[in-house]
């Protein structure tokens, strides 16, 4: 176990983290001379690669001066933390990776809590040196600051701090010296990062931290002996976590070398391993030896914030894009997910074609949205909204801190909607050459649907970052910051004529030739109510000419929703139509005249309450 170093790359998004993972490999020389080798080697997922941040936390192993290195890369936005919580077990050290402009972010403390909780070894590593506007003193100032305050021992105070610049690929211990290559990094994490412990000769231990699937072995397991060996042929026992046994046979095992899995006949304490045979073993269970099948402490994974409806499209255009359109299919997706998704949690409902699926924020919920419309599910989701909870009798909702990078410009019209949202104000710094860092309290449920509004006002040059601080009474209504929806009138074929007159009242979202229904979103109003419009209407043709007949029209270009757009836009009675082809909004009532009597009797039922 000397010759083991087993560590968790943790960090706020954008730090460099996954850049740092890719210098470290190039330099362990797992690659050949003349390999070609893609930027973030980490981020394989197509989700990953298109977004540019990390989404699922994995494993791989590097070898320097005959130390084994085992190295877990982890997301860094918040709404992925689960990944982080669930794989901080298998590590005994962690590499805090800060931006040398930035310092430390809320996602920053994030980590650094948990890691902290769980006695994990910390090297800070400052990265972006090279940054015109770096300030690694200060910096380090602001990390020292911040490890006072959560350290929970006089112990994690003494850490080690090291200087980055990943994307060319050196490590520094003083700023000032020559840059070379990332050694200064490997021998910090030999020397500074404890060795595995664990009783070698006991009885068998494994934490399930994380599950894969192959096609030729099923399902692989992924964790690490904290006690014991296990070979291949070996008979083990499988700890759930109401402590039900069942014994199973290990078909094959794994280590991690570079990218690839070796397989190996045997492996000890201080391992991380991946092996094959528990076809039913979930994250968070134990595998144990037969003869002393003792339970390891399960994962602690924090509880989902958001929650929103996932259920069977039942639009006039359902079933012409997907394959799996059935409440059974979602039904059976939605649970395989439960099983590597630790911080997802899935509710049937009193309908039996609707589910209700909660996570840790709306780009956690987006993300699978996105995956399964990717597979070729064909579903219909409701707008997210905060989980309310009732503690001694009182309403209790999410609260996170919200911290906006901006242009100096943007103070004004950001507070006015965050105020709106019952955001308040903690803090505003400004670096006087027109960039300001706002930091706010506000509840998850005003938090909702901000984006989009952010990314307009900043016109796209904002940094936005939230974090969950912890549940606090109820209190406040939110005022609406939504215009009213463009509904079409009937079903058809949308036409320049009659999108010409909707752009007279709003802004469209799409392009003549695009089918519509009845009760189907086809843009925003600039009023506050919806209009119903006739997106489908032609032309009528005379036999008197006029002078501009010959005019052709002149359509403005629609505006173009990403899903997280779709779900930021779209108000309680509206739904989003998500298929492997398109994105639609529509009205949960499609019928206007439905739609008209459920108002009326809302009205009615509030007259009568009074």
């Amino acid at each position: 176990m000397q010759d083991i170093r087993n560590i968790a790359i943790i960090a706020h998004v954008d730090h460099g983290k996954t850049t740092l993972v890719d210098a470290m490999l190039k330099q362990s020389h797992i690659f050949r001379e003349n390999q070609q080798v893609v930027e973030c080697i980490m981020d394989s997922n197509e989700l990953e690669r298109e977004r540019g941040i990390t989404i699922l936390a994995k494993n791989t192993a590097i070898t320097y001066k005959g130390v084994k290195i085992n190295i877990i890369d982890t997301p860094g936005h918040a709404d992925f933390s689960g990944e982080v919580e669930r794989v901080l077990n298998m590590a005994d050290g962690c590499l805090l990776v800060i931006d040398a402009v930035d310092g430390p972010m809320p996602q920053t403390r994030f980590v650094l809590k948990h890691a902290l909780e769980k006695h994990l070894k910390p090297i800070v590593v400052v990265n972006k040196i090279d940054r015109p506007t770096a300030r690694p003193e200060v910096v380090v100032s602001m990390v020292q600051d911040l490890f006072l305050e959560l350290a929970t021992d006089s112990d994690q105070l003494d850490f080690t701090i090291l200087y980055s610049d990943a994307k060319a690929g050196y490590a520094l211990i003083d700023p000032k010296d020559p840059p070379k290559s990332m050694e200064p990094l490997f021998e910090a994490i030999v020397k500074h990062i404890p060795p595995p412990n664990g009783d070698v000769n006991g009885g068998l231990q494994i934490l399930v931290a994380a599950l894969l699937y192959d096609n030729h072995l099923g399902q692989i397991v992924i964790g690490r002996i904290a006690r014991g060996r296990v070979a291949v042929g070996q008979q083990i026992a499988r700890i759930d976590r109401d402590g039900k046994i069942t014994q199973h046979k290990v078909t094959r095992l794994f280590v991690f070398e570079g990218l690839a899995r070796k397989e190996v006949p045997g492996a000890e304490a201080g391992e991380i391993i991946a092996l094959a045979g528990l076809e039913e073993a979930a994250i968070s269970d134990t595998i144990a030896s037969v003869e002393q099948p003792e339970m390891l402490p399960p994962i602690d994974i924090g509880e989902p914030t958001v929650q929103m409806t996932f259920g069977v499209n039942t639009s006039p255009l359902a079933g012409q894009d997907g394959y799996y359109v059935t409440s059974r299919q979602i039904r059976d997706r939605l649970w395989a997910e439960l099983k590597t998704n630790v911080s997802l949690r899935v509710q049937e409902t009193d309908s039996a074609e609707v589910f209700l699926v909660s996570g840790r924020g709306e780009l956690h919920l987006a993300i699978l949205i996105e995956t399964m419309r990717r597979q070729g599910y064909e579903l219909q989701v409701s707008k997210p909204e905060a989980i309310i909870k009732v503690v001694n009798g009182r309403k209790m909702e999410p609260y996170e801190m919200l911290v906006l990078d901006v242009g100096d410009y943007c103070i004004g019209v950001l507070s006015e909607n965050l105020a709106s949202r019952l955001a308040v104000m903690t803090d505003m710094r400004s670096d006087g050459e027109g960039h300001v860092r706002l930091e706010y309290k506000i509840p998850t449920r005003g938090l909702i649907g901000f984006r989009s509004t952010f990314l307009k006002v900043s016109r796209g040059n904002g940094v936005m970052n939230t974090v969950f601080m912890g549940y606090e009474p109820l209190r406040g209504e939110l005022k609406r910051t939504r215009t009213g929806a463009l509904v079409a009138a009937e079903a058809g074929m949308a036409l320049t004529y009659g999108l010409n007159n909707a752009q007279q009242r709003g802004m469209t979202f799409i392009e003549p030739g695009t089918p519509v229904y009845e009760g189907m979103i086809v843009g925003t109003h600039a009023r506050d109510d919806d209009l119903v419009v006739n997106v489908c209407k032609e032309k009528k043709q005379t036999n008197v000419r006029s002078s501009t007949s010959d005019f052709a029209i002149k359509l403005v270009p629609p505006v173009q929703m990403s899903l997280e757009e779709a779900l930021d836009f779209i108000a309680d009675d509206e739904v989003v139509e998500v298929t492997p082809k398109n994105i639609r909004l529509r009205k949960r009532l499609l019928s206007f005249e439905n739609r008209y009597r459920m108002g009326r009797d809302k009205v009615r039922a509030a007259a009568a309450g009074r």
